[in-house]
């Protein structure tokens, strides 16, 4: 009776601690899950370690102890097995299958990357949207006391416009204490090209978070649920009407135990209830944009570039490899938000061969063949127009410019504010334009274009007219600084555009004054070529 029930005590000491394993470390109870083996190693020792306390076995009495052995012998199977898996799913063997989990498409640039209107194009980085969502932060007297902002951040497009969300957070486990019955309030929400910030606060509070603690942490939440499921990076998003989710990709183990990640399904999580919908990576709705990170894009599409002669040629001879550059950036194209990153020889040269982009909910991947200098490259250059200024480069932009490959990169001062802006040309870095406006510095950037033979000017085609008759309207005008005449004629609706510059004499005329005027058609006005 004795013996029974210290067995007991030993097993149910044995779940206890396997419980309280269980509920902090969050394993997933799935075979291609490095912490489930880790999981079965530690249930495996305390077995081991009570068995022996049980049986109050010497030393002299492990070697033969039938039990002991049986146990130790089930614990060399997992490592050994957990060991095997993992060399039998590297790159070392499955080199092919590696360099083919991602299928790339070559893509043509000026078809695929519309130019961006000046209100699209998101200007600002993470670390300047931190700054901005910590400003209006701190400008939220009866909310800064109690909540900080997330470092999530995550950029996403919101009815059209490219924006970084990121939830607020308890300050500390006593202001948990304090506020979790209402949940957390509000969410930050920074325009990336227009640099608005925006405290958007909810009608109910978030309930399930990352900051939350016991079972509305949303990790321990989706583990209860999911318990079988390997989630990968979580990201906060809000859907069109503002509603706030959790994406909670879950991946997908494509060559042996442990090899081959990608996203096989998608769970959405939302924040205020906890409810979740649990959805197969193409049946995602369209509205999310980030189930794969640009982490895991950026690794897969390295395999692809290195992988293609197998793995010794990758580590040795490395003919024909490629892989990303340092650093990465997003695009908002059709409504989808895509990672961009450039393409370079693995033997390091200061070139690049062209670039990448990969859409971050759907793991398309097209290559663009454009030869030209690398980011860092870009980057120096930018700074050398300022190195009066010290401003420091951040990671560019990749921009269709009239046609061209551009870089685009923002300028910023010690402080981490954004001050100037700079245009460099992909194929030329030494074209560098900079302005203190994205306007001044695209205009800069064009005339530079032209002035370099990049671009031409468009041979005027139109046909020279004449038209001889009375004046019957004049009026002034300015544009760009320059006075204009504008000017019509008897039996004409046509809008005359005379520049004073050129014809000072138009100053003379009244209505009445009949004239001949040599012209070519435009859009909403002629341009006046003669004036008699």
């Amino acid at each position: 009776m004795k013996k029974a029930k210290t067995k007991l005590i030993a097993v149910l000491a044995v779940i206890l601690l396997l419980g309280i394993y269980y509920y902090a470390a969050l394993p997933a109870i799935n075979i291609h899950a490095t912490e489930f083996w880790v999981f079965l190693v530690i249930l495996l020792v305390l077995a081991a370690v009570l068995f022996a306390r049980a049986k109050r076995l010497t030393r002299y009495d492990l070697k033969e102890s039938k039990g002991l052995k049986i146990i130790l012998g089930l614990l060399a199977v997992v490592v050994i097995v957990y060991l095997a898996g993992t060399l039998l799913s590297s790159p070392i063997i499955n080199a092919k299958k590696y360099q083919q989990l991602l299928t790339v498409e070559t893509g043509e640039f000026a078809t695929d990357i519309e130019e961006l209107s000046f209100d699209q194009i998101p200007l600002l980085d993470r670390d300047s949207a931190t700054l901005l969502g910590n400003r209006e932060m701190g400008s939220m007297v009866d909310m800064v006391s109690q909540f900080e902002i997330d470092e999530l951040y995550s950029q996403i497009n919101y009815q059209n416009r490219p924006v970084r969300v990121s939830p607020l957070k308890y300050a500390s486990i006593v202001k948990w204490l304090t506020n979790q019955s209402e949940g957390i309030p509000a969410y930050v929400k920074i325009d990336m090209a227009t640099q608005d910030t925006e405290l958007v606060k909810l009608d109910q509070g978030m309930k399930y978070t990352t900051s939350d603690h016991f079972n509305r942490n949303i990790y321990r939440h989706l583990r209860f649920r999911y318990p079988t499921y390997i989630f990968n990076d979580l990201s906060f998003e809000v859907d069109d009407d503002g509603v706030p989710y959790w994406i909670c990709p879950v991946k997908k183990y494509n060559i042996g135990l442990f090899g081959g990640v990608t996203i096989g399904r998608v769970v959405l999580c939302n924040a205020i209830t906890g409810e979740t919908q649990d959805y197969a990576i193409e049946d995602a709705p369209q509205w999310i944009d980030r189930a794969y990170s640009a982490d895991l894009l950026v690794e897969l599409y390295d395999y692809h570039g290195t992988l293609k002669h197998g793995f010794l040629n990758s580590v040795l001879g490395q003919k024909d490899c490629l892989a990303t550059t340092d650093g990465y950036n997003y695009l908002a194209i059709d409504d989808d938000v895509w990672v961009y990153t450039g393409v370079t020889s693995i033997t390091g040269d200061q070139s690049n061969v062209g670039f990448v982009l990969m859409n971050q909910r759907t793991m398309e991947t097209k290559f663009y063949e454009v030869e030209g200098a690398t980011e860092a490259s870009a980057m120096a250059s930018a700074e050398g127009q300022v190195q009066n200024l010290h401003y420091t480069a951040t990671f560019p932009l990749l921009l269709n410019i009239s046609g061209e490959p551009t870089y685009f990169i923002a300028l910023k001062d010690d402080a981490g504010l954004v001050k100037m802006y700079a245009m460099v040309n992909v194929q030329k870095y030494q074209i560098v334009a900079v302005g203190d406006t994205v306007s001044e510095c695209e205009e800069q950037y064009t005339s530079l274009m032209y002035e370099n033979g990049i671009k031409e000017v468009e041979e005027d085609t139109r046909e020279v007219q004449t038209i001889t008759a009375p004046i019957t309207k004049i009026a002034q005008g300015v544009i760009d600084g320059n006075s204009h005449y504008y000017i019509m004629v008897e039996g004409s609706d046509a809008i005359f555009d005379v520049s004073v510059v050129d014809f000072i004499d138009v100053i003379r005329y009244n209505v009445g004054d009949e004239v001949t005027i040599e012209y070519k058609e435009g859009e909403e006005t002629n341009t006046v070529l003669s004036l008699k």
